[in-house]
């Protein structure tokens, strides 16, 4: 999605808040996000865009006006003090909104690219898929991803973290050290692939 249409967007969802917000003092570091170095873009793959994508639209379209429907309704009822579905409602507004921000800043600054034009190459660049073993021979299979989509739960790691910042540039075949809490580790690069051409 375009800057402007994020921008636009960014104002419709939150110029509606104003009838449902009691208290900014807790938003203040809503748009904290994970650091990008000075100088650098925030990479990101094109899956990993039209998933983030796909939840500000979700967020936005879908749950946001749910919940603001359901405060809108409890206010309606009676104390507000006592009224369980207007406070979690209004705590629920404060997180969407917070994510909304966060969604909308990181997607404007996103730099997407597709690492399956390194199709066919054994030289790690961002998107790799990299199998490696350290020197006591435990292998290890990481794929390399943008800061705002990197999932460890599923082998990913930030292009940013130790590791990939090791990896980065190497060739299969290659011995690298790695800088642990422990000290510097040997690594070597078994294995690299890329995924196959995104539609």
């Amino acid at each position: 999605m375009p800057a402007a249409a994020l921008r636009r967007r960014r104002y419709h969802v939150f110029m509606s808040k104003a009838f449902v917000r009691e208290d900014d003092a807790d938003d203040q570091d809503d748009l904290v996000a994970p650091p990008v170095p000075v100088g650098s873009k925030n990479y990101m793959t094109p899956a990993g865009w039209r998933r983030l994508q796909a939840e500000l639209r979700q967020l936005a379209e879908v749950e946001r006006p749910q919940v603001v429907e359901t405060v809108h309704w409890a206010a309606k009822n009676g104390d507000r003090s006592e009224n369980g579905d207007y406070i979690y409602g209004k705590k629920r507004l404060r997180e969407i909104d917070r994510r909304l921000r966060f969604l909308t800043q990181r997607l404007e600054i996103a730099e997407v690219v597709d690492p399956s034009v390194h199709q066919g190459s054994d030289q790690v660049f961002f998107g790799a898929t990299v199998r490696y073993a350290d020197e006591d021979g435990n292998e290890r299979t990481v794929t390399i991803k943008g800061v705002d989509e990197a999932d460890t739960a599923r082998a990913e790691v930030s292009w940013i973290s130790p590791i990939a910042r090791t990896l980065m540039r190497a060739h299969a075949g290659d011995v690298l050290e790695l800088q642990t809490p422990g000290g510097v580790r040997e690594i070597e690069v078994l294995a690299v692939t890329y995924p196959a051409e995104t539609g």
